[in-house]
């Protein structure tokens, strides 16, 4: 495959991810911030969120898990959650973690455990998408610019 080809299949990728509904605006700003200082800079970040989300996962599954259920601190880790997402542009999740501290607020602990599996669904969906992305592209390598000399 060429390297023309290889860069749409790239693009297309990426698109595929916003016409999903997977990613917003905000990654597009992560992307922004990237540069030949830093080319790996939305990677690092999005591989940051995913380490350091696992712990409130974990956290948020135990105090699912407790009876009765402590809504303010099961909304405190989601709320936690949903800036970590909201910094990658993670759309979908966001909108769960939105629809869980709704649930919190009105003490709904049904709601809490459902949308939390369609959260962690969404979650792992994502990162499997992103990992391919960032994979292809590291694959195909930054796209060529003219330039004019000085």
């Amino acid at each position: 495959m060429d390297r023309n080809k290889q860069h749409r299949q790239v693009a297309l990728m990426r698109q595929s991810l916003f016409d999903q509904g997977l990613l917003d605006e905000q990654f597009v700003q992560l992307e922004e911030l990237q540069d030949d200082a830093n080319p790996n800079f939305v990677e690092e970040v999005v591989t940051l969120f995913y380490r350091d989300s696992a712990r409130l996962i974990l956290n948020i599954d135990q105090a699912l898990d407790k009876s009765p259920l402590d809504f303010a601190k099961l909304d405190s880790y989601m709320h936690q959650f949903k800036g970590s997402a909201s910094s990658i542009g993670a759309k979908k999740v966001k909108s769960e973690c939105t629809l869980f501290r709704e649930y919190c607020k009105a003490g709904n602990g049904e709601g809490c455990k459902r949308t939390f599996q369609q959260l962690k669904k969404e979650y792992a969906l994502l990162r499997k998408k992103l990992e391919s992305y960032f994979q292809l592209a590291r694959q195909v390598g930054p796209v060529e610019t003219a330039c004019r000399r000085i």
